[in-house]
């Protein structure tokens, strides 16, 4: 079943997107729509990633609330920094971070973490995965941010996929 249906959750989800878009349950979008459900993930099974494998499932919920508590900090240091850019504009930086991080499943979670907390742009990710190059839109020490991105975000990362 799984070769004929490799996502079929992703084949219900086009089939019903399919119907939404056209605002129509005629037979003829009906017919489309299954075809697209039912040919599209065929066609793309080759990209899709390995399953994750959660080796600690406690470190999510940790990482959860720190990348929370996180959000909220960096909003608002980002918009006191917009507010008072006139007096003192913000030091932006690229800055390169060394990774640890190898599984793609980890790496696509920071990469979701980089976008979310304000101030971080993920900019480059190096062939090798070994380093991520990241502009800051406020930086005072590179070392410091860098010792925390690594032990907020990698390693929590680290213990849940690796």
């Amino acid at each position: 079943m799984n070769r004929l249906f490799p996502a079929p959750w992703l084949s219900l989800a086009l089939w019903v997107l399919w119907l939404a878009l056209n605002l129509s349950v005629s037979p003829g979008n009906l017919l489309l729509g299954a075809i697209l459900g039912f040919c599209a993930p065929l066609m793309m099974r080759k990209l899709r990633p390995k399953r994750a494998h959660i080796r600690n499932p406690m470190a999510i919920l940790r990482l959860f609330f720190l990348v929370g508590r996180d959000v909220v900090i960096s909003n608002l240091v980002v918009a006191w920094g917009v507010l008072n850019a006139g007096r003192r504009p913000p030091r932006s930086r690229f800055v390169k971070v060394p990774l640890d991080l190898r599984d793609a499943h980890g790496l696509a979670a920071l990469s979701m973490i980089c976008t979310v907390v304000p101030g971080t742009v993920w900019s480059e990710l190096a062939l090798d995965r070994s380093i991520l190059l990241l502009h800051v839109w406020d930086l005072d020490d590179e070392a410091q941010f860098i010792h925390h991105f690594k032990t907020a975000y990698e390693r929590p990362l680290m213990e849940i996929f690796e």
